[in-house]
């Protein structure tokens, strides 16, 4: 795909349901008591897979004329004919293996060439633990899982910051009897603890960044309309932001603080964002996201790190933050950030590697990378690296750069947004 630079962004936009949110309402909804209707459900890929292996499981899943997708309530998972093709998704993979470790036969979850290359070994250890048995090769996909109905309650410490593993263990602490406690080093996004309080199932979330949940444990089935994903908001956002006389709303939102930090990191580099119109909706924060383009003046050229606490609430955005770092007085630096190496792409190389096709100035280290700013980017042609995150930060890239640009690849983005293209394109000016 080739893109023109842009004058600016303007209008009102409603973005497709937020994709982790969409993840967990479904395989909420498949265990609840009780039928259920999904609003506004992602129209990604990822949790099209997600839809497609609970069918196979058995589960009834209706989709309504006016657009909602309808859980019958109180079934039982059967055992798969079919290994369980999770494609790209490693939420699915993930997620859905804790709730396979409890049920009494075995299953199969394959995906992608790119998910069959991640690491899973971070859910098979506590799995196990509770008494699942997971064969793999190497610790990464195919899993092949034989489940029990006598899981027995962990504490668990999680080595890095994840909320998928958080969400394996939660889910299969559903099925266990007892207590189960998952033990963070650093805040998670806390999507299912909110859901699964949102649904009747009490989750403690402590002050020691422990979170607690008594088994064994059913949802009550309901209705929930899935917010706008702000990780697909974020790219509108620092379009706007990055280019002068840009007016764009973006309504509905999901406002979860451990998925829109971006916001506030924005706000402080001099964009003029604000929030308007807050509500909940089964306990996730909701609101209009408004933009005026151009950035104030910030005093002085020093350098701007993320780091440490604040990483994982940015780790799907620091692709487009590296992007948006080229427009900073005195750059970004992003450290703490090693994880982005075992994402869909290197993200960290993919990000340093079409910066610098761009005239950019960027330092690479082992866990992130530095970028100068401000700098006149240029158009170029970009690697997506078949990644989602990669394509749709360096379209943002493109519409601020000297000249046209060419995303290789782009067509993956539909793996997350299908519709990021045509919706950017509706609100950009040139």
């Amino acid at each position: 795909m080739k893109i023109a630079p842009a004058r600016r962004l303007k209008g009102r936009l409603t973005l497709p349901g937020d994709k982790s949110i969409s993840h967990r309402a479904a395989l909420i909804a498949a265990l609840a008591s009780g039928s259920s209707e999904i609003a506004n459900f992602s129209t990604a890929r990822d949790c099209a897979s997600t839809l497609a292996c609970l069918q196979q499981l058995g589960v009834s899943i209706e989709r309504l004329d006016d657009g909602c997708i309808r859980f019958a309530g109180d079934q039982s998972l059967t055992a798969p004919a079919e290994p369980l093709d999770c494609g790209n998704s490693g939420s699915t993979m993930r997620i859905l293996a804790g709730i396979l470790a409890g049920q009494i036969f075995s299953s199969e979850l394959i995906g992608d060439e790119s998910l069959s290359t991640r690491p899973m070994r971070r859910i098979i250890e506590p799995l196990e633990m509770m008494g699942a048995t997971i064969q793999s090769t190497d610790g990464k996909p195919p899993l092949k899982i034989q489940g029990s109905d006598k899981l027995a309650p962990i504490t668990y410490e999680l080595p890095v910051a994840s909320a998928q593993v958080k969400s394996a263990i939660l889910f299969a602490g559903l099925f266990a009897r007892g207590r189960t406690t998952v033990i963070e080093k650093l805040p998670s996004r806390d999507h299912t603890e909110r859901l699964f309080n949102g649904f009747g199932v009490p989750v403690k979330t402590n002050a020691d960044l422990s979170i607690t949940i008594d088994g064994p444990a059913r949802f009550n089935g309901g209705s929930i309309t899935i917010p706008g994903d702000v990780s697909s908001a974020a790219y509108f956002v620092a379009a706007a932001m990055l280019l002068p006389g840009s007016e764009l709303t973006l309504e509905n939102i999901g406002l979860n603080p451990t998925r829109a930090a971006f916001l506030s990191v924005f706000q402080a580099w001099g964009a003029e964002i604000s929030t308007t119109d807050l509500r909940s909706e089964r306990n996730e924060p909701v609101g209009t996201i408004n933009v005026t383009g151009g950035l104030r003046a910030n005093t002085g050229n020093e350098e701007r790190t993320l780091a440490g606490s604040m990483i994982p609430s940015l780790i799907d955005e620091l692709p487009l933050l590296a992007v948006t770092g080229t427009q900073i007085p005195g750059g970004i630096q992003i450290r703490d950030a090693e994880e982005l190496r075992l994402k869909e792409s290197d993200r960290l190389q993919a990000t340093a590697q079409n910066l610098r096709s761009m005239g950019a100035e960027v330092d690479e280290f082992d866990d992130g990378i530095a970028v100068s700013g401000p700098t006149q980017l240029r158009g170029a042609t970009i690697d997506s690296y078949g990644d989602h995150r990669i394509a749709m930060a360096f379209s943002i890239a493109a519409l601020i750069a000297e000249g046209e640009t060419e995303i290789k690849g782009s067509e993956c983005a539909a793996i997350s947004f299908p519709e990021f293209f045509e919706l950017l394109d509706a609100v950009t000016e040139r």
